[in-house]
């Protein structure tokens, strides 16, 4: 386990965030691998298919992910405090409450596939294969959530290793399955949402298998589960806004990609590769986000406060610096990278996807700050502020879809993004600073605590 309550600030944040990239990256390779192999053994049609239900997929499964994410903040306050029975305890309610809403997430899902893909407006050429391979994913929820759970757990106690092999190896594994369920078996996208969900699923009882041997602060008995109800809603105070929160959000890009069907096919395909590879663009700034979280929360608990403030100084020069150089190489190379996923044969589709890299890889620096911010609020346990940031978000992407597109067209989809990072960050920017006042003067009260008792004893 990694303790971030030690040692230069910015130095540990680096060293747990570049195992956390390579790792973030690794399951982004899941969405990619699947639009690759979907886009180049298939059709752009089946591209596109692929590519109508992501915003879909993000309302139902951001909603489990999100709130795991959450839930996992409080075992990273209690491994900071050096409370061993409060991780386990901790642990044995996110799985209960992970568990419960999985299945409830299955049935929604399943059950609703259809009518909201027509609610969606998605085009008649593609909607029955955006069908099945929502569905197919649909089925996996409680493999997909057990398994980001179970690394979610292993990273706020520090652990942001051994969550990269199994990452890798659930990509692995996916890719291969794409290739046998699409090549061989002839499976079409169903098999591209079936090959996912069996990667997750695998690996995520590998994770357990590893937690049950080599990780004994998580190794539950049948005590862990029994607890006070007070317990339940300390975890689900902080699970459900996060949850909430990227639910919120994935509705704004659901209403996005409502009007973005009215464009038809090619330009579905052209948001759906250029979203694809801006979502490897921007892991780096995801990661050092996610390690803000751990960083706060663990230091929150230690009564480091002083080093939560110099920590996000440092991480949001770094990582602001890092997105602009970024967002300058995916404008440049931004093409090429397309037709990796198209082929050279869609001119319209790669000139379509030019456009959207314009307004979101030169705003880069936007959502760095945002996630630094965000996820410290997270891990300090403040859930207001980002969930209303969340509702922002949702407000800034309403206005895209409903008046941008109209007026115009694919540009008017592509400003979605960089708008709902402003809208964010206007809403966090001061309870953030609020924040940060409250943490200098619990330093200073505490120091001043201290030095008066050093001189009493010393007399």
């Amino acid at each position: 386990m990694y303790d971030l309550t030690k040692g230069s600030p910015i130095k540990q944040i680096i060293l747990f965030t570049i195992p956390l990239l390579i790792g973030n990256l690794f399951q982004q390779l899941y969405n990619v691998a699947d639009t690759l192999i979907v886009g180049r053994t298939i059709s752009v049609h089946a591209l596109a298919a692929v590519g109508a239900t992501d915003s879909l997929f993000a309302l139902i499964i951001g909603f489990a992910q999100g709130m795991t994410a959450g839930l996992t903040i409080v075992t990273a306050q209690r491994f900071g405090a050096r409370d061993e029975q409060g991780v386990k305890q901790s642990f044995a309610i996110n799985i209960i409450i992970s568990v419960v809403v999985s299945l409830f997430l299955t049935v929604l899902g399943v059950a609703f596939a259809r009518p909201l893909l027509n609610l969606m407006e998605t085009p008649a050429d593609i909607i029955d294969d955006a069908q099945k391979f929502i569905v197919a994913c649909f089925w996996g929820i409680l493999a997909t959530i057990l398994y980001n759970l179970f690394n979610n757990t292993l990273r706020a106690l520090g652990n942001s290793r051994t969550p990269l092999f199994f990452l890798a190896l659930a990509c692995v594994v996916n890719i291969l399955l794409d290739f046998i369920f699409i090549i061989n078996f002839h499976m079409g996208v169903e098999g591209a949402g079936l090959a996912s969900v069996v990667a997750q699923g695998f690996s995520g009882i590998l994770c357990l298998i590893y937690i049950k041997r080599y990780v004994p602060i998580l190794v539950l008995s049948k005590k862990h589960f029994s607890f006070p109800i007070t317990k339940l809603k300390q975890h689900l105070q902080l699970g459900l806004p996060m949850g909430f929160q990227t639910s919120v959000i994935s509705i704004g890009a659901v209403i996005v990609q409502i009007m973005l069907n009215t464009l038809g096919s090619d330009a579905v395909a052209a948001y759906t590769a250029a979203g694809r590879i801006d979502f490897l663009a921007t892991q780096l700034t995801l990661s050092f986000g996610m390690t803000m979280a751990t960083f706060s929360a663990q230091n929150f608990g230690a009564g480091h406060y002083d080093r939560i403030r110099s920590g996000v100084k440092q991480t949001v020069v770094f990582s602001g610096l890092i997105s602009v150089i970024m967002g300058a190489l995916i404008i440049i190379f931004g093409i090429p990278l397309c037709h990796l996923f198209v082929g050279e044969q869609q001119p319209v589709v790669t000139q379509l996807a030019q456009t959207y890299f314009y307004y979101n890889s030169s705003m880069y620096f936007l959502l760095a700050l945002l996630f630094v911010i965000r996820y410290t609020l997270q891990g300090l346990g403040f859930s207001l502020a980002p969930t209303l940031a969340g509702f922002m978000e949702l407000v800034m992407r309403l206005f895209a879809g409903m008046i941008l597109i109209r007026q115009f067209g694919f540009a008017g989809a592509s400003m979605a993004n960089p708008l709902a990072w402003l809208g964010a960050l206007i809403i966090l920017i001061f309870p953030y600073i609020k924040v940060m006042k409250r943490l200098n003067k619990t330093y200073t009260d505490e120091n001043h605590s201290m030095r008066m008792a050093y001189r009493t004893n010393a007399r």
